[in-house]
């Protein structure tokens, strides 16, 4: 069975944590969506990149949650949710293939 990349699944964590959250009308809920997607993801990382660039990626993810806030005041909820879900998967995929060789 072919595993899902992490950076597909950090992507969705971000962008169905979100959907979640809104479309239950909580926010809870949406958040373990987000840590879910997130601990997988991280496993992943640490697995094919090492723990610094688990680390590393986890703060993305994390930090990439936290903009996607007064980003989208500037630009929209799902603007900003798809534009960071972005960031996080292309970082992603560049440093677990650096890491693969």
């Amino acid at each position: 069975m072919p595993s899902i990349p992490s950076p597909a699944i950090a992507a969705a964590g971000l962008v169905g944590g979100y959907a979640v959250a809104r479309w239950t009308k909580k926010r809870p809920l949406g958040g373990v969506v987000l840590a879910a997607a997130g601990a997988v993801s991280a496993r992943e990382w640490q697995q094919v990149a090492g723990g610094k660039a688990a680390a590393a990626l986890t703060g993305v993810y994390v930090a990439a949650f936290a903009g996607s806030h007064p980003l989208a005041k500037k630009v929209g909820a799902w603007p900003a949710v798809f534009g960071v879900a972005g960031v996080v998967a292309g970082t992603s995929w560049v440093v677990t293939r650096v890491a693969k060789g």
